[in-house]
């Protein structure tokens, strides 16, 4: 693969960017580390903009995990079905409502995949494909496990083809999981930088929502607090960010913190797009 000079940037959008962050995170980053380590690396703004030497990403949603894996292995491949894709639904070949019925038909199709649990690069393409045609870029499934979000009425293309070349160089010497967070968490040794954005903490501890079926719980943000302390406790340097809520607050007490107004692009209410995130350091 010739080498390309860019600075990647998310191929997905996805709950939780971290885009608005990213110079807080500068700011507040060790200046030397050993191995970047990013657990719920989501749709990667933060990785794609340190750019570390030697990194280790991991996430639970084992089709984001696929993308990320044929990203770096064969991008061509997963570029030609792109380009089928978009060449379909784009609006000089077909009008909306054609465009409409072509996503959810592109949304059976990858379904079928996930029943099957198919690895391949059409997969990949089709988790962005979708990313990039349904509603605010959501990644939400059924509790069947089933992609249900529904179309936004974009007919734009997937992707730009210098990202998802600068993507795959910026893979080639990235080690990329589908674990638990904690099985993650558990290789960090002193001196690694982590970076820790889960799902983020509701403002009520009784609401919780799943992303995907797989979800993340108020046990997993007791464990995750767990493995902040253990890390701390092995010399890693540690950054995690979440909602300001009280419960973040209790189990992160005692760290540093600064909180930072966001806009929460992805809220359905237009009202509720405005919100505070803290982000904590060890270190």
């Amino acid at each position: 693969m010739a080498k390309v000079n860019r600075i990647p940037s998310p191929f997905v959008k996805w709950a939780g960017g971290k885009r608005q962050l990213l110079g807080h995170i500068r700011e507040l980053m060790p200046e030397r580390y050993n191995n970047y380590i990013e657990p719920f690396v989501g749709g990667g703004a933060v990785f794609w903009d340190v750019q570390p030497q030697k990194a280790i990403i991991n996430d639970i949603n084992r089709e984001l995990i696929i993308t990320y894996k044929w990203l770096k292995k064969n991008p061509d491949m997963v570029m030609d079905y792109l380009d089928d894709y978009d060449n379909r639904i784009s609006k000089d070949n077909i009008d909306l409502p054609q465009a409409k019925e072509f996503y959810y038909k592109v949304r059976e199709k990858y379904n079928e995949k996930l029943v099957k649990a198919s690895d391949d690069a059409e997969m990949a393409a089709l988790l962005i494909f979708l990313n990039k045609h349904c509603f605010n870029g959501l990644y939400r499934c059924n509790s069947n496990g089933l992609f249900n979000v529904p179309f936004s009425q974009s007919q734009r293309v997937s992707y730009e083809r210098g990202n998802i070349l600068s993507i795959s160089e910026a893979l080639q010497n990235v080690t990329i999981k589908n674990n638990d967070f904690e099985d993650v968490c558990n290789e960090a040794q002193a001196g690694d930088f982590i970076f820790l954005d889960s799902p983020y903490a509701p403002v009520k501890v009784d609401s919780f929502v799943d992303y995907t079926k797989e979800g993340f719980s108020y046990e997993d943000h007791i464990r995750l607090a767990d493995q902040f302390k253990k890390m701390t406790d092995r010399g890693c340097f540690c950054i995690l960010t979440n909602h300001n809520t009280e419960l973040i607050n209790d189990l992160y007490d005692g760290y540093n913190k600064r909180l930072v107004q966001v806009k929460r692009l992805i809220n359905r209410d237009a009202q509720n797009r405005v919100g505070e995130e803290l982000i904590i350091t060890n270190f």
